[in-house]
């Protein structure tokens, strides 16, 4: 991208949604990830997408497909399935939150499809 600057590398839409589910922190926690999931989920190239996602942790890949499906983009949520049916354990879906045992934990709020223990409430507005 050319700027005043110069030129600048920026990251495309599948880079920002994947860093985006792994620094929650950074996307103002779980419910700022899902506003951005449903904001530019709809414009990620779905092969893109995994190809990128091979490189990250599997379960920010797991929490973004969750977002992305949470959003209604079902097309880039199936492209990161394969890397939910990979998972060994279950993992938070915010791990910023007060955690929860997993083996209390009711089945509502396990989320086998990606392997998330849903933890927090997201809200995404219209």
């Amino acid at each position: 991208m050319k700027s005043e600057a110069g030129f600048a590398k920026v990251a495309g839409v599948e880079l920002t949604l994947l860093d985006c589910a792994r620094y929650l922190h950074r996307a103002a926690g779980i419910n700022g990830a899902a506003q951005i999931a449903k904001d530019l989920g709809g414009k990620a190239d779905p092969r893109r997408l995994a190809k990128l996602a091979d490189i990250y942790e599997n379960s920010s890949v797991r929490r973004l497909g969750y977002l992305l499906e949470l959003a209604g983009h079902a097309r880039q949520a199936k492209a990161l399935e394969p890397f939910a049916r990979e998972a060994k354990s279950l993992k938070l879906l915010d791990p910023a939150a007060k955690p929860l045992v997993a083996s209390l934990a009711s089945p509502e709020q396990k989320n086998p499809k990606w392997m998330l223990l849903i933890n927090e409430q997201v809200e995404i507005e219209g």
